[in-house]
């Protein structure tokens, strides 16, 4: 479920994060795993909001009943929310069961509880909440508003102000991992029940996940691992710029484009500069993608005389040498000549909150929800 090109983002963190601290190898690989295993425990959270949100409705709606003097509704409230059938499947499959046990999550706690109470209290009033209730009672619109639900609490400020805190990455992945959740809430059709297998972000039991896994975790070490001999070519190929003016986050997004060149075969040449590009809008300065644009371009033509690059299957369909010849590699790559260096402060792009979820980018591209 979890793209590559967000994975190449957390490759890129824990790169840098290395970096900073001058972590070797083998503390970068562990901090690795250990923020994938975030990812995971957020999605699990956010999913959790569901069940939370119905049995504190639940008790408010008893409270309701019990007033000195309740009006007609509080007394006979309309049972429809706490009968949920998406919900209330969710709740009590067991796999889903497993994972809120695992990942720890825990909505005990007054500041929780009377978050959730505001959003219901607000819910209560909006339209999405009666149509809901005056519409058909089948599975269909169960699914339909569960996922308009979780939508309003993925986006109520309040709950995301006391999640994101939890974990150092949670404010930059909170809208990606919502968007993947509610992929999962789409696929939970009438056929899901109590022996179904609720999927995590990064799950190790779905094929595609693990390769996916297995990409980045490769790419964090072998990028690691070369980073001194391609700094050094960095260096040599350097047109009259001086190295230490070059962008930090750029010579870490060179380090991690040239191990995916060197050492995935079956990935293109072009979707592996596309990628770093991608990652230099959202991590570097605007003007970053030029100077990674033509550095991998030189580094192309010098890794592929040396034999470093080989292609194989898909991989073939990166620039072949005929492209080469009719367009010219240094024309596609070529830094224009009045370009300044990058400056080694870089800007770091906030990512749009769920109410407008990005698009993955060039590989494995996803199809996006607009989720407000």
């Amino acid at each position: 479920m979890i793209s590559r090109h967000f994975l190449r983002a957390k490759v890129l963190q824990t790169v840098y994060a290395a970096n900073i601290d001058s972590l070797d190898v083998v503390a970068a690989e562990k901090n690795f795993t250990h923020n994938i295993s975030r990812l995971n425990d957020l999605g699990v959270l956010q999913l959790s909001m569901l069940e939370h949100f119905v049995e504190v409705a639940g008790v408010m709606m008893e409270e309701a009943r019990h007033k000195f003097m309740p009006t007609e509704a509080e007394l006979n409230p309309n049972p429809r929310l706490l009968n949920n059938r998406l919900i209330r499947k969710l709740a009590e499959n067991p796999d889903y069961r497993s994972h809120v046990k695992e990942s720890g999550v825990n909505w005990g706690g007054v500041e929780y509880d009377a978050i959730f109470r505001q959003a219901y209290s607000e819910l209560v009033r909006l339209s999405i909440y009666r149509d809901y209730l005056a519409s058909n009672d089948d599975y269909a619109e169960d699914q339909e508003f569960a996922m308009k639900l979780f939508k309003y609490l993925v986006n109520y400020p309040q709950l995301r102000e006391v999640v994101c805190p939890q974990s150092l990455l949670w404010e930059d992945d909170f809208d990606q991992i919502a968007q993947y959740d509610f992929k999962i809430l789409r696929t939970m059709d009438e056929t899901f029940g109590e022996g179904s297998m609720v999927p995590l972000v990064c799950d190790p039991r779905d094929e595609a996940d693990a390769m996916a896994y297995e990409f980045a975790h490769q790419l964090l070490l072998d990028t690691m691992r070369h980073r001194e001999e391609v700094e050094d070519m960095i260096r040599k190929n350097l047109q009259g710029w001086e190295f230490d003016r070059v962008a930090g986050m750029d010579i870490l997004l060179i380090n991690m484009a040239v191990a995916e060149l060197t050492d995935c075969p079956s990935i293109p040449e072009r979707v592996t500069v596309d990628e770093y590009i991608e990652l230099s809008k959202e991590f570097s300065s605007e003007r970053s993608r030029l100077f990674i644009n033509g550095i991998l371009g030189k580094f192309i033509l010098i890794l592929r005389s040396e034999g470093r690059i080989k292609k194989t299957g898909r991989g073939m369909a990166g620039f072949g040498e005929k492209e080469d010849e009719e367009h010219g590699m240094d024309g596609i790559y070529e830094v224009p000549s009045d370009e300044e260096p990058v400056p080694v402060v870089t800007v770091r792009k906030s990512r749009p909150r769920i109410k407008r979820v990005e698009g993955s980018h060039t590989e494995n591209t996803e199809t996006t929800e607009t989720l407000q």
